[in-house]
């Protein structure tokens, strides 16, 4: 299935996509809003929604095959368990990448931390946070974990495929570190599972949460604000504690998902035979 498709295929129609966003965007009256909108939809929606529909068609395969409801409902608590575990590590890797970064760059710190008004149009930020909780989500797993985990297993070995696709995506990301672990705990869920419904649903999970805590003000709760420089010293140990704990949850979560995977591999090694 997304075994079959190409990379550079997709990278190309991306290019496309983007070309016509931007000539769309200088070449008719809009403002910034509507403007990030559009690219968000080409690039989300109508890029990703074509190259996979037509590859599901060429070769004749339902979606149901990768997306069911089938066995969902038992993984639901456990994965909003692992959305916890890493919402904290991601806060507790930005307090150490800063801490790291104010060691070199104390201006850069101050400019990162400097807090960002979210914008007064209301519409915006309605159809932004369905795209960055819901549509993003879907079309990343789609790519990401169908698409390029699927065909760098095929073109390398497993872990390759997953290290990779892992890296990629966080490469893509903010918060890198976090972003990488997090592929690879999607990764490891879809090839244990084959439901790519259940990376989906992860991938929701988290970008809900994290788009309802832009809403938090930043100085709330005050033994975790990190709001300046000064900051970063005073919650030291809050953020130290959060960034441990979470990493100990994290190797278990990868550890238990690995050890799962090995098995079920296993038990269908054993049916064949």
């Amino acid at each position: 299935m997304f075994e079959e498709m190409k990379i550079r295929h997709f990278l190309i129609w991306c290019f496309v996509g983007f070309v016509v966003a931007i000539v769309w965007f200088l070449q008719l009256p809009m403002d910034a809003y509507t403007g990030d909108l559009i690219v968000q939809v080409i690039m989300y929606i109508v890029v990703p929604g074509w190259f996979f529909a037509y590859h599901f068609q060429k070769q004749q395969v339902p979606l149901s095959r990768v997306v069911f409801a089938k066995g969902v409902k038992s993984w639901i608590a456990p994965m909003l368990g692992v959305v916890v575990l890493l919402i904290l590590f991601s806060t507790g890797m930005m307090w150490l990448q800063m801490l790291a970064l104010l060691q070199v760059a104390p201006w850069l710190v101050d400019l990162i931390l400097e807090p960002v008004p979210l914008p007064d149009n209301t519409l915006y930020l309605v159809l932004t946070a369905l795209i960055l909780s819901v549509i993003g989500p879907i079309a990343e797993e789609f790519i990401f974990r169908g698409l390029l985990l699927k065909r760098l297993i095929r073109k390398t070995s497993m872990w390759g495929g997953v290290l990779i696709s892992s890296i990629l995506f966080g490469i893509l990301h903010a918060d890198i570190v976090g972003a990488f672990l997090f592929g690879v705990i999607a990764s490891l869920l879809y090839l244990r599972t084959g439901n790519l419904l259940l990376p989906i649903l992860l991938h929701v999970f988290n970008n809900t949460i994290a788009v309802l805590l832009m809403f938090v003000p930043p100085d709330q709760p005050q033994w975790l604000a990190l709001t300046d420089s000064s900051d970063i010293y005073a919650n030291a140990l809050p953020f130290g504690l959060i960034l441990l704990v979470s990493s100990l949850g994290m190797a278990w979560v990868v550890t238990r998902l690995v050890r799962g995977f090995q098995e079920d591999k296993k038990e269908q090694e054993d049916v064949v035979v």
